[in-house]
């Protein structure tokens, strides 16, 4: 593995991608995009995440955040991804409605074969890809891309207008966050 892909100063803010293995779109479905705003919730509120932007896409998550002091935000990354993999695969598991279910959980399945740090299943893809932003102004054209991720999929015309992005102001997360 790349130096360059690592979480060099704990006191940093990076920006940080992680997507599902395969690229598969699970999150179209309000039950599994609320799981991930519930546990950046919970990570805000008690792992010490201080999130300054961040947006759920169908196949992936963009933030841009840091660690509070006496925490590291590689391991707020690493139990962020090992819950929420686990409750989603529950809930694809368990939704009677899930058309694609056998498909995701096959893939899933088959990804997890091939990393001997799983047990059955790989929901997240192994590389976050935390790039430090060291200036005000890389923080900015960060944030200003994860905002702009909804608008160039088509998905809104405005970025304020998605829902699930730290862009649109009315959103739950929106209280718990650090501002820009």
């Amino acid at each position: 593995m790349s130096r360059a892909w690592k979480f060099h100063n704990p006191d940093g803010v990076y920006f940080i991608t992680f997507a599902t293995v395969g690229w598969i779109d699970v999150f179209t479905r309000p039950a599994y995009k609320e799981i991930i705003t519930d546990s950046l919730s919970y990570c805000i509120k008690e792992k010490g995440l201080e999130l300054f932007a961040w947006v759920l896409m169908s196949n992936h998550v963009h933030i841009v955040a840091r660690a509070k002091e006496g925490h590291l935000l590689q391991d707020i990354v690493r139990d962020l991804k090992k819950f929420t993999s686990r409750k989603l695969l529950k809930a694809i598991e368990e939704n009677d409605q899930e058309s694609r279910k056998e498909w995701m959980l096959a893939i899933f399945k088959k990804a997890g074969s091939y990393n001997s740090n799983n047990s059955h299943y790989q929901f997240w893809r192994q590389d976050n890809k935390p790039i430090e932003l060291q200036t005000g102004e890389a923080m900015g054209k960060a944030v200003d891309y994860i905002h702009a991720n909804p608008v160039k999929e088509g998905i809104v015309s405005q970025a304020e207008h998605y829902q699930y992005s730290s862009a649109h102001r009315s959103h739950i997360l929106e209280k718990l966050m650090s501002s820009v």
